[in-house]
């Protein structure tokens, strides 16, 4: 089982990234796939997820800034982040859950990927 989130670097405020995650090992179509991030010195939080079926749900974190979508040909989710913002810097993890109702708990992840350093600098 992999997840590998790809993308991050460093951004302007008022920039963009498109932050990948690309699935193997496990039967993709059949997860939601979780975005979670984490700052220096903060405990992880959710920025939003995608169910198997294309339902989202963003936390308010980045809600209205933040769009994720899916290929399941690809067995890839993306996140589009706009409008960034210096705290918006922390490093973005991706996850997978068979449980699209609690997509935003960290403890509810079957799997979890190594993250990807997002920078967002003034």
């Amino acid at each position: 089982v992999q997840l590998q989130a790809s993308g991050g670097g460093v951004a302007q405020v008022g920039g963009s990234l498109r932050l990948s995650c690309a699935a193997s090992g496990f039967t993709f179509d059949n997860y939601a796939i979780s975005w979670f991030r984490q700052a220096p010195g903060r405990e992880r939080e959710g920025v939003g997820c995608i169910s198997s079926d294309d339902h989202t749900y963003y936390e308010n974190s980045m809600k209205g800034r933040v769009t994720i979508s899916r290929d399941n040909a690809k067995d890839t989710v993306y996140v589009q982040m706009n409008n960034l913002k210096p705290e918006d810097t922390a490093v973005y993890y991706c996850a997978a859950t068979t449980n699209y109702g609690m997509c935003w708990t960290p403890g509810a992840m079957n799997f979890w990927g190594k993250g990807t350093q997002v920078t967002v600098s003034s």
